[in-house]
Parts: C-alpha cells; sequence; structure tokens
C-alpha cells in the first residue's frame, strides 16, 4: 500500500521539478536563438554557446583557475577580520551598557556610509596593493556580523540568565552556556549576509587597480567588450557566492542540530 502512494508522490515530485526547470531552459533557447539568428547582438550580450565556450577555453588556459583563487583568498582574509571584530564588538556592546554607548553609535554612523564610496580612501591609506581589497571587504561584511549577533545577544531571554545565576554560573560560564549558543542562530544569519557583501565588495575592488582575480578580468573583457568573458565571470561569482553560503547552511545544520524543526 505504502509503495503503490509512493509512487505517485514521487511522480509528483518529478513534475513539479520539471515545471520549475521549464521557465529557465525556455528563456535559454530564446536567448541561444535571439544569438544564432543575429537578432541579439555580441557586444550586447553574447549566447549561451558562446559563453560555454569561452569558459571552456578560460579554464583550459588556466586564466579562470587563477583568478578565483586569487578572488577567493581576498574574501578569506576580509571575511575573517570582518567576522573576528564584528563578534567581539557585538559581544562587548551586548553584554554591557557601557560598551554599546561606547561602540554601538559609532558602528551604526559607518554603517549608514556608502561603503564603496570609500575605495579612494582606502587606496590613499593603504597604497594599491591587496590591502584596499581585502579591508573593503571587511568593511562591508563587519556591518551584517556585527548587527545579527548584537541583536540575538539582546533577544535572549532574561529568565535564562537568571536562572544561570541562580545555578552559581559565574559571567564566563553563561556567556559559554547560554548567551552564545542563544545567540548563534542570528549570528549565522549573520555570517551569510555578511558572505554576500563581502563578494559584491569584491566585485568593486577588483576593478579598481587590480592586476589579478575575476574583478580584474571582467574591467579587461570590459574594455574589449568582451561579454561571455564578462558573463561568464559573473557566473563564477555567483558560484562562489552560493558554495560559502551552502558551506555555512552546512555549518548551521550541524551547530544548530538541537533546534525542533518547525516545518518537515
Amino acid at each position: 500500500m505504502s509503495r503503490a502512494i509512493e509512487g505517485p508522490a514521487r511522480a509528483g515530485r518529478l513534475a513539479q521539478f520539471a515545471s520549475r526547470l521549464a521557465s529557465p531552459v525556455a528563456l535559454l533557447v530564446i536567448w541561444q536563438i535571439a544569438s544564432m539568428t543575429g537578432l541579439l547582438s555580441p557586444r550586447i550580450l553574447a549566447g549561451p554557446g558562446d559563453i560555454v565556450a569561452t569558459a571552456s577555453r578560460l579554464i583550459a588556459s588556466g586564466e579562470l583557475i587563477n583568478g578565483l583563487i586569487v578572488s577567493f583568498l581576498r574574501v578569506l582574509a576580509g571575511f575573517s577580520i570582518a567576522l573576528v571584530a564584528g563578534i567581539v564588538l557585538a559581544l562587548i556592546s551586548g553584554l554591557s551598557r557601557f560598551g554599546e554607548a561606547v561602540i554601538d553609535p559609532p558602528i551604526q554612523m559607518l554603517k549608514a556610509m556608502p561603503f564603496l564610496g570609500l575605495l579612494p580612501l582606502f587606496i590613499l591609506w593603504f597604497g594599491i596593493g591587496e590591502m584596499p581589497k581585502i579591508g573593503l571587504v571587511a568593511f562591508g561584511a563587519i556591518f551584517p556580523i556585527y548587527l545579527t549577533l548584537y541583536g540575538g545577544i539582546r533577544g535572549i531571554d532574561r529568565k535564562l540568565i537568571e536562572a544561570g545565576q541562580m545555578m552559581d554560573l559565574g559571567t564566563t560560564s553563561i556567556i559559554r552556556h547560554i548567551v552564545i549558543p542563544g545567540a548563534l542562530p542570528s549570528l549565522l544569519v549573520g555570517v551569510r549576509y555578511g558572505l554576500s557583501v563581502a563578494w559584491l565588495s569584491l566585485v568593486v575592488g577588483e576593478q579598481i587597480n587590480a592586476s589579478s582575480g575575476i574583478g580584474y578580468t571582467i574591467s579587461y573583457a570590459r574594455d574589449f567588450m568582451q561579454t561571455d568573458v564578462i558573463v561568464v565571470c559573473l557566473l563564477v561569482y555567483a558560484i562562489l557566492g552560493l558554495l560559502t553560503d551552502g558551506l555555512v547552511r552546512m555549518i548551521e545544520a550541524y551547530a544548530l542540530r538541537w533546534r525542533p524543526v518547525v516545518f518537515g
């Protein structure tokens, strides 16, 4: 009986999956036909077939792989700085009223600034090497991490803190066993959002005074109107962002496995 029910259910899921793929596939077909018939000029947007061929060429030459490694290392360095600084600042601000009064107002002021517009200052301060790009990534990613962790700490039920105090837990133990687990879901949301901001920051930073990386390849291709190369690089950025987000989701699933599942 269960097998008889399972068969139609599986078929229904496959039909739903196929229906979700229908519109993207149709768009790709229309895009390719428009490119082949000349309705869509390569100077405006290269066709899917040309993009696949260009991606294969860039991979075979090693240009895409080298640029990908350089870009990934820049995001890794900048985001690591943002993660450490964001957590430390959020803990100080979230656990202390004095810390909140000292740290939170400047953070809110800096958050309101267009961080991409700070690139000229970063170049003046750090030169045209790696530091402006890493600094821009760190500056952009720190705010989601700080804000979500700060909100998570402030949102912890006061009764849990009081229960810990009644059990004679010290401040360090309360932070370790109550505050950090309670604020961890908010922190992981901030990490996911911060990673997306980090990649966005890098796209801009690598197109100015860069000699390597995916953004440099985009800038070079723009000068020669190579739309196929630009699309390939944008797809690489999207894939890298998706992979890093997936990694955080895996960490989230492991670290928060104690949470009840609301919807199966």
